[in-house]
């Protein structure tokens, strides 16, 4: 792993490691785009974790383009007090800091950015924030592509006023400078439209201004090595950029793909759990060896193996990791001290949710986004703790407490993970098509995790056979799931461990909502009232009962991960 934790080069920035964490939207500014102490804290503990360079989120170098509600700003000076806050926690804390130079063009709303939006050609957009609709932005004239690449160079400007170390130029995923670079969004036929040249005119003349007028800034410049739809970008497109703007002067190329029009879904920008692993490191790969700067790649590099590999094996200078930060903000520290961290899903719940207005989440980690709220852990402390059931609420809670109490979990079945193994064998979880693969390596992450800190795990022990083996237990937290009522059980057991849910008889309707609300909530209930019944009548004073998860209530694996970090948080 040692790779990843090299010192690297930005241009005029030494990094402490190699690991990057990208720009990702969070809905914790104010509505009028000023830092909050939540911003703060929700970065501050990537940077406190180990990373090595913090990418601050997506923010417009001008108010037309702001693609989201309450999206940091940067297109005023007005910001730069919170901007200024904001860059000495994360340079405090050990990281280097960048923003992300984001123009959201012809993708965006009136009732987002203030005005009618702007691209490089009139093309309708579908854009969804909270709520979707197609528009139609207006085509920018010469004077008026003059004036937003003014406003980018300002912005970099700005961001160096605030003491950001880079900023990153956005040129991917259907924003403004992928929109010029894209033909289907770029119908000119003047000195910004036809040729791939005059196309990357607009993104190259930005990076170009940016190091002419903003000395001793780094600028990373991302793009797309593929748009993956007819009329986008392709990867032999994509490799003439990259070595123009490393010519026109970019610190460091950000290989990514996909854009809002891929096909067969815009999800392909954020590969979910069915894609492979490390997705669009190939791409990188190649464009390191075309151009003479740093190469950073991203996508599915959460395993840590993965991660190192791609530098060891010359792929990247640089791994950026987004969600597997968000399951994990110490995932640079704990993979330091050769332990392990807390794996994403890539369940894409963080992205889905946020699309729909809400403030950014992750389902493994509740405290993201919320860091305020989990920033005093004042759980039980030198406690003996019995957990039932090694599932993922079990799990999770077991492996929060594990360093102040000496834990022993209970489990009845010859393995953990409980009906969570179940759900990877339906044709959903989520809002992506499952991966088991995902979900089983979540669950041995987490059971290796509670491993390494000392957590005793006793299979197939069935305490409701011999309650009188917790009475010496100072807490009991029971994690033991739920039970479908009489006469489903088995049938929906036996249709999922079979795999017969993916089969096209049955798909249909295991991805439905209806029935999945079924499947995992209404025909279940919780186990946790009867174990509480059962054990109660053998607790001594003082022991401690507690219920979580499933055991509480049937429903899906956010609410009980949630229950096992408000449990675990709290007396």
């Amino acid at each position: 792993m040692n790779a990843l934790f090299e010192p690297g080069q930005i241009g005029p920035i030494e990094t402490p490691n190699r690991i990057v964490m990208p720009a990702m939207t969070t809905r914790l500014a104010e509505a009028d785009g000023q830092v909050t102490d939540a911003t703060i804290a929700y970065f501050t503990a990537r940077a406190a974790g180990g990373v090595g360079l913090v990418t601050v989120e997506m923010a417009a170098p001008e108010a037309v383009g702001r693609h989201r509600l309450r999206e940091l700003g940067l297109y005023d000076d007005r910001f730069l007090s919170g901007l200024r806050r904001l860059v000495e926690a994360l340079h405090a804390a050990g990281a280097r800091a960048s923003i992300q130079l984001g123009h959201g063009g012809g993708h965006t709303r009136v009732d987002i950015c203030g005005e009618a939006p702007i691209a490089p050609s009139a093309v309708p957009h579908f854009v969804y924030e909270v709520t979707g609709e197609t528009i139609v932005p207006l085509e920018m004239t010469a004077e008026r592509i003059a004036e937003t690449t003014r406003a980018y160079i300002a912005a970099a400007a700005r961001a160096k006023q605030a003491g950001f170390d880079c900023v990153e130029v956005h040129g991917a995923h259907g924003y403004l400078i992928s929109q010029f670079l894209t033909p289907e969004e770029n119908t000119r036929d003047d000195d910004w439209g036809g040729s791939l040249e005059n196309r990357a005119r607009f993104g190259l003349d930005i990076v170009r201004g940016i190091k002419d007028e903003v000395p001793g800034i780094g600028v990373i410049f991302r793009f797309n090595a593929d748009d993956f739809f007819p009329g986008g970008i392709d990867f032999k497109d994509a490799r003439r950029i990259a070595v123009w703007a490393a010519e026109s002067g970019a610190d460091a190329i950000h290989v990514t793909a996909g854009h809002y029009r891929s096909l067969p879904s815009a999800e392909r920008m954020i590969p979910p759990m069915a894609y492979p692993d490390a997705t669009f490191l190939d791409y990188a790969a190649t464009i390191r060896s075309e151009v003479l700067v740093p190469v950073i790649a991203v996508g599915r590099l959460g395993d840590p193996a993965i991660a190192a590999a791609a530098l060891n094996e010359g792929k990247a200078d640089f791994i950026a990791l987004g969600r597997p930060l968000l399951a994990d903000p110490l995932w640079p520290a704990t993979v330091r001290a050769g332990h392990t961290p807390r794996r994403c899903l890539a369940c894409n719940s963080c992205v889905n949710d946020m699309r729909g207005g809400t403030g950014l989440r992750c389902l493994v980690n509740p405290a993201t986004g919320r860091e305020l709220k989990y920033d005093k852990n004042t759980g039980p402390n030198g406690e003996r703790i019995a957990v039932i059931g090694a599932g993922p609420a079990g799990l999770t809670y077991a492996d929060l407490v594990a360093k102040e109490n000496q834990v022993t979990i209970f489990e009845r079945a010859g393995l953990a993970g409980g009906a969570f193994r179940l759900a990877g064998k339906a044709p959903r979880f989520q809002e992506v098509e499952t991966s088991e693969t995902s979900l089983t390596r979540y669950i041995e992450a987490l059971v290796q995790r509670c491993t390494e800190q000392g957590v005793e795990i006793r299979y197939d022990t069935n305490v409701e056979d011999n309650p009188s083996q917790l009475t010496d237990f100072d807490r009991i937290v029971i994690a033991s799931g739920a039970d479908y009522r009489t006469g489903l059980a088995l049938p929906a057991r036996l249709i999922l461990t079979l795999g017969l849910a993916r089969l096209p008889l049955f798909k249909r309707l295991f991805s439905s909502d209806d029935f999945r609300d079924r499947l995992y909530h209404r025909w279940r209930s919780g186990t946790g009232a009867r174990l509480s019944s059962l054990i109660s009548s053998q607790a001594h004073a003082g022991q401690t009962l507690q219920i979580i998860g499933d055991a509480a209530q049937a429903g899906k694996s956010a609410a009980a991960i949630e229950s096992a970090f408000e449990a675990a948080y709290s007396r």
